[in-house]
């Protein structure tokens, strides 16, 4: 019992830290006037907690809304080229 105990106050620690520290929000700026857009993130504690990708408007290949019908959850991704699929939102659950 006091292994899960143990197991459990790690999970909360993590849990509570990435509360704390808002990891995962952000912004995203569409310039269409400069052809300019910037992806703001804030990632976990260290010397890479801020991301920013500024991209050029051309670059952009494709948005992508996967639906995950069973369970009425959509995410938005935007798909750059050569860099692959890059997600906008988080899971949002459809009414």
């Amino acid at each position: 019992m006091s292994f899960y105990g143990i197991v459990g106050l790690f999970i909360s620690s993590y849990l509570w830290c990435t509360i704390s520290w808002n990891v995962g929000s952000g912004y995203d700026r569409f310039d269409r006037k400069e052809g300019i857009v910037c992806i703001f993130r804030w990632g976990f504690s260290g010397k890479n907690r801020r991301i920013f990708l500024r991209l050029l408007m051309k670059d952009i290949q494709s948005i992508i809304i996967a639906v995950k019908e069973d369970i009425y959850v959509f995410v938005l991704y935007m798909e750059i080229r050569g860099q692959g699929a890059i997600p906008l939102t988080r899971r949002k659950k459809i009414a």
